[in-house]
């Protein structure tokens, strides 16, 4: 199916909704125009429905090698193909941790065996694998990922020489999970000391302190101004730390960028209450003011993308007593269609959804060729139903882990079609899996 033929779409794309067609040929966007006719093309009906850029999602954690308990890049891929997203960037906190160029190549090498969607992978910083780091090609590789808070296994950044050394030489964008451990150390001991083994979920946000979000944040900016570093901070889950970022135009001008995730966006510490341990996540969700307030950026453009920081854990995991249960919860399957529900909650624009998801990751990252929809770009596309309602039951998700935190939850909209590099990858429940993504390219 090398020529496709996309009749009739609302096409949401660089600020504006028209109807157009769009005809796709061997991957790319051949044309786009009002009335199109391409003999022999495989046509798709799309008359009532939006056509989005595909999703670019610069946060998931799909835990392939060494996890795949919880899931691996072909059924996550999976799932993030039905939810709408095209192409994913993925952590180095597998097993083992992705800290050398030869264990960055593997992941390479199975996603381009297995991925349905199009795919990078971050290389993983530690405080001792700064010569492996400083090698990493800017033209192939996502970025460089640095956690300033606790993480699997060596790769907590707490020494503050070999921050300022990445800083200092990075090459290329330096994505970084920002929490102060010893202030949620100092907070774990304190509760500890009044609760025992008894801490509940209710009290994650206050471990995992706005406090600890911001010292760490702080640290990262000032490190980034000092050495001119192009740093990009994941799921900003407060209020306070939106004054660390500005709204400068244009985005390509902007040195250090801000992703807001979608639980950040949708939940708030009521809902521990009725859904406990399955929306523990690190950062933790805050309150409704500051999920309020971090909306209210992403719409005044102090924070730039929305992502998803997908991260899975099993069911018999996450129902373990606060102290045990990991923090991570699935989310691509689900993230267009949230976001789209806060349109219809007229909290959103559909050209807003389309600018933080696909646009402005594509120019935060450099992508080539992808994140919009135009002619010559990569057909990277979703076609939606605003008026489809989908109720998330553990039947319907795709997810290795088997559940999802939006359970229960009847979405107005139904992805209907995803294409990825021009294939469409997924129809109404149902896969083509006869074709992979493609590895992103950056130009750097």
């Amino acid at each position: 199916m090398n020529t496709i033929l996309i009749k009739s779409a609302s096409v949401v794309n660089e600020g504006q909704i028209s109807v157009n067609d769009v005809l796709i040929k061997d991957g790319f966007i051949a044309k786009i125009a009002p009335a199109i006719t391409e003999p022999g093309a495989h046509e798709i009906n799309a008359e009532g429905l939006h056509l989005f850029p595909g999703m670019i999602d610069d946060q998931v954690h799909f835990r392939e090698p060494g996890l795949t308990h919880k899931a691996d890049i072909f059924s996550e891929s999976m799932a993030a193909v039905a939810g709408g997203i095209t192409s994913y960037m993925e952590m180095p906190n597998t097993v083992p941790n992705t800290l050398t160029q030869e264990l960055l190549a593997d992941k390479y090498q199975i996603a381009s065996e297995m991925s349905l969607a199009n795919y990078s992978f971050f290389m993983g910083a530690s405080n001792t694998n700064i010569d492996e780091v400083l090698k990493t090609d800017p033209a192939n590789v996502c970025g460089i990922k640095v956690f300033m808070g606790s993480s699997t296994g060596n790769m907590l950044v707490d020494n503050e020489k070999v921050l300022e050394n990445i800083f200092r030489e990075a090459p290329m964008l330096v994505a970084t999970h920002c929490e102060d451990e010893h202030t949620i150390q100092t907070n774990l001991a304190l509760y500890k000391e009044k609760y025992g083994d008894h801490i509940t979920i209710d009290m994650h946000p206050l471990i995992r302190s706005a406090e600890a979000c911001y010292i760490s944040s702080s640290m990262a900016v000032e490190l980034a101004k000092k050495y001119g570093t192009r740093l990009h901070i994941l799921h900003i889950s407060t209020a306070r730390e939106i004054a660390l970022f500005d709204s400068i135009t244009p985005l390509k001008d902007k040195r250090i960028t801000a992703e807001a995730c979608v639980h950040h966006l949708w939940f708030d510490d009521r809902d521990y209450a009725t859904k406990g341990n399955w929306i523990k996540w690190n950062p933790a969700v805050k309150t409704a003011g500051d999920r309020d307030a971090i909306l209210k950026a992403v719409l005044d453009g102090h924070i730039d993308v929305i992502a998803t920081d997908h991260a899975p854990h099993t069911i018999e995991e996450k129902e373990q007593p606060y102290l045990q249960a990991p923090s991570g919860g699935p989310l691509v399957q689900h993230a267009l269609s949230a976001l789209l529900e806060l349109y219809h909650q007229s909290k959103i624009t559909l050209e807003k959804i389309a600018e933080k998801t696909a646009h402005n990751v594509a120019t935060c990252f450099n992508i080539d060729k992808r994140g919009f929809i135009r002619e010559g770009y990569w057909a990277d596309l979703v076609l939606v139903n605003l008026h489809d309602p989908v109720t998330v039951t553990r039947n319907n998700v795709f997810y290795k882990c088997g559940w999802s935190p939006f359970e229960g939850q009847t979405f107005q909209s139904e992805i209907t079609h995803t294409f990825v590099s021009g294939n469409l990858a997924y129809q109404k429940g149902k896969f083509m899996t006869n074709e992979t993504g493609k590895r992103l390219a950056f130009n750097r």
